[in-house]
């Protein structure tokens, strides 16, 4: 089997999926890309286990093959190969050899029967939205996915679809995030968790744009493709909590504040706090936000002041920093509204201005004061 690729549209699509293979995986064949040639098209696969990602370019080919090429070296080495046509040669040992202008380099292959079979995408239900909804959507949520293992349904982004929308929902229990959007129709109210891997590699291979995606899911697996990139991913089978009932209906005191401007006093006074729990308080009197930060360990102390608008009673409430950051940077607005009620319940982040077809929440429980 032969082919002829140009090494650089090779390295720019094996770039898309090689996140999908873990360093250190139980089974060997997992470190390699699977490649598949039919037609003049070559198909690269990879996988480990829980996410299949594929993608497919035009080669020059007189007969169809497949096998599988170690990723690592692959990659190394298409890296440093300027851009031309690279010639692989492959014998019915799998042994590849790869032809460049001025270049011949030899690596041994693997049997491709042995590569796992991708899922089939049976009795699946498909939906359509834009590149640039998918990717907005995953990174104003993926910050507040859980990492604790024995939570499992908080390890992923919980998908709620309706007739009139899609709602993408992800909590740690320290904080929750909620974004709507009303420009995707689904055909029926369903809902499923998405894991947080295939989720990061979606962002990267997905452009900012608005071409259209298609997302099919069936009870296991949701399948996403765009163009000449697929992937599928195995969905966590779990129930996600009952998020509802922990958004506050209704926080009296609202606060405005110029978004960098709060996210850059906080960054700088939580470098005073300590370390475990990045405490700051937040002492809101009438048009003045003070800041406050302490290790008492260290002997450490940051203090700031800063304009805001508020509408409320006087209030000391404490935030994790490193959260209340994590969250700004959702808001695409340059001034946030922050909703509060009590120093002991949970407060509410919304940016002032947003599109017609979206809407965000975000709520963050507040820590103890005097720790």
């Amino acid at each position: 089997m032969k082919f002829i690729v140009s090494s650089t549209q090779l390295l720019k699509q094996l770039q898309h999926i090689a996140g999908v293979i873990n360093a250190n995986t139980v089974l060997p064949i997992l470190e390699d890309f699977l490649f598949e040639i039919d037609k003049g098209k070559l198909s690269v696969v990879a996988t480990d286990l829980e996410t299949v990602m594929r993608i497919q370019l035009d080669v020059e080919a007189k007969e169809a093959g497949k096998v599988c090429i170690p990723a690592k070296i692959l990659m190394d080495s298409l890296k440093n190969i300027p851009d031309q046509p690279l010639s692989f040669n492959i014998d019915k040992n799998f042994a590849i050899e790869i032809t460049s202008d001025n270049g011949k380099y030899k690596v041994m292959g693997e049997n491709p029967d042995n590569f796992p079979k991708e899922p089939a995408a049976d009795d699946t239900t498909n939906f359509t939205m834009t590149a640039s909804a998918l990717v907005t959507a995953i990174n104003k949520t993926l910050f507040a996915v859980s990492n604790d293992d024995l939570r499992p349904a908080m390890t992923g982004v919980f998908f709620e679809l309706n007739k009139d929308y899609i709602q993408f929902v992800a909590t740690d229990a320290h904080r929750l995030v909620r974004y709507k959007r009303t420009d995707v129709s689904c055909p029926k109210n369903d809902s499923f968790i998405v894991p947080k891997k295939p989720l990061n590699l979606l962002k990267s291979a997905l452009p900012l744009n608005e071409d259209e995606i298609t997302v099919s899911y069936n009870s296991n697996h949701l399948f996403v493709k765009h163009g000449t990139t697929q992937m599928s991913c195995r969905l966590i089978d779990a129930r996600f909590p009952d998020y509802k009932v922990v958004i506050p209906a209704d926080n009296p005191y609202k606060m405005v504040v110029g978004k960098s401007e709060f996210q850059s006093a906080l960054r700088r006074v939580s470098i005073f706090s300590n370390k475990s729990t990045n405490q700051v308080a937040l002492q809101i009197n009438g048009s003045e936000l003070q800041l406050a930060a302490q290790d008492v360990d260290f002997s450490f102390e940051g203090n700031e002041r800063m304009k805001c608008q508020y509408d409320g009673e006087d209030i000391t409430i404490a935030f994790n920093a490193r959260f209340l950051i994590e969250m700004l940077n959702a808001a695409d607005s340059d001034d946030v509204r922050m909703e509060l009620s009590t120093p002991t319940k949970a407060g509410l982040i919304k940016p002032t201005e947003k599109d017609e077809n979206e809407e965000l929440l975000m709520l963050v429980m507040p820590l103890m004061l005097n720790q």
